[in-house]
C-alpha cells in the first residue's frame, strides 16, 4: 500500500467495518466520535484494527485523531 489512495481507501474500509457505517458516511471531514458515533471503546478497537491492517504501532499521538482525515494522515506518517 504505497500510494495515498490505497491508504485512504483502506482506512475508510476499516472504519466502515468497525463502526458499521456505509462508505458514503465515512467522509474525510467526518469526526469519528461526534459524526460517526464511535464510543471511546470503539475508538480503541478502531486504532487496534488500524495497527493490524497497516502493521504499525499507534502511540499516544493517536489522541489527536478526531476526523477520518486525521486517521489517514497519521497512518501515512507511520508507513
Amino acid at each position: 500500500m504505497e500510494n495515498g489512495v490505497n491508504i485512504e481507501e483502506a482506512v475508510k474500509k476499516v472504519i466502515c467495518e468497525r463502526l458499521q457505517k456505509k462508505p458514503e458516511e465515512v467522509t474525510l471531514e467526518a469526526r469519528i466520535i461526534d459524526d460517526l458515533g464511535a464510543s471511546s471503546l470503539d475508538m480503541f478497537d478502531l486504532l487496534t484494527d488500524l495497527e493490524e491492517a497497516f502493521k504499525i504501532d499507534i502511540d499516544d499521538e493517536a489522541n489527536q485523531i478526531e476526523t477520518v482525515a486525521d486517521a489517514i494522515k497519521y497512518i501515512k506518517s507511520k508507513t
